[in-house]
């Protein structure tokens, strides 16, 4: 019978979780223009840890995987900041009093036989990516659990993206319904149109009705670059691009070599569970 891994995108699942546990706290109108009180926060993370727990308890359940693993993001700005600044400019930082607690809900995960793997220099996209691959390479499955579209560009036949939160596949037929390409062609969408959710630009003028038209006529980012016959309109957006596009690709591109130091027996849930029995 083939391995089936979850891959957990830890940080979008704790993060959401948090989100949900700290929105009462919000509406109180006091709250919006201070911090939460100590008592608050406290209150808030141990719901948030207590909530981590169940939803991995549930997402077992319905996955019923042989392995598991929680992924989490490198403590130190990735490669990305290093070749654009601007990587995820804007975006909401973690709280500190979050971040703090993440240790605790990692053990809260090892008591469901959950181990965590935390980058050195990755984010956990590329580490997730990477080991889906690998395993998915090998004719097991592999789900990653995960809002994050940047997954949907590794859909396989061994490899599924599911939804915790609205309990569903992220499946190629989504795929179709929300960006009209291929799952192998997002990735050359995305480098076309940017990525607002991580403030990587794309070729200013080209939307995603664009991109995809594009994308559904020439097959490939390579070979619209290359095409002869492209409307005027849309040679002039591209025309002295090559850097900004390369660079777009590569920010949006997930990596897939980072070396490994365990394999899938280390991750075996069976395997822990027999360990508590004996």
């Amino acid at each position: 019978m083939p391995a089936h891994l979850i891959l957990i995108d830890a940080l979008n699942l704790i993060r959401r979780i948090y989100a949900v546990q700290e929105r009462p706290f919000l509406l109180n109108k006091d709250a919006k223009t201070q911090e939460l009180a100590e008592n608050t926060k406290t209150q808030v993370l141990y719901n948030t840890q207590r909530s981590c727990g169940q939803a991995l308890i549930k997402i077992i359940e319905q996955q019923s995987p042989s392995h598991a693993l929680a992924v989490f993001d490198s403590k130190v700005p990735c490669w990305r900041y290093k070749l654009y600044p601007d990587y995820k400019k804007g975006r909401k930082k973690m709280p500190d009093h979050l971040a703090q607690k993440l240790s605790d809900i990692q053990d809260e995960f090892m008591q469901h036989n959950v181990d965590s793997l935390i980058s050195d220099q990755d984010e956990a996209d590329d580490l997730i990516a990477t080991i889906a691959v690998k395993v998915a390479l090998r004719g097991q499955k592999v789900t990653i659990v995960s809002t994050d579209k940047g997954f949907l560009s590794l859909l396989s036949p061994n490899i599924r993206v599911y939804d915790y939160f609205n309990r569903r596949y992220l499946d190629e037929i989504h795929v179709q319904e929300k960006f009209n390409v291929k799952p192998s062609q997002l990735i050359d969408l995305w480098t076309l149109t940017g990525d607002s959710t991580n403030k990587i630009p794309g070729v200013a003028g080209i939307g995603q009705v664009n991109a995809s038209t594009l994308l559904n006529t020439y097959g490939s980012l390579t070979q619209i670059l290359t095409a002869t016959n492209l409307k005027t309109s849309i040679s002039k957006k591209i025309k002295g691009c090559d850097e900004q596009i390369a660079l777009s690709k590569t920010l949006l591109t997930l990596k897939q070599d980072i070396p490994l130091g365990f394999n899938l027996k280390d991750i075996r849930l069976v395997a822990k569970q027999d360990e508590k029995m004996t």
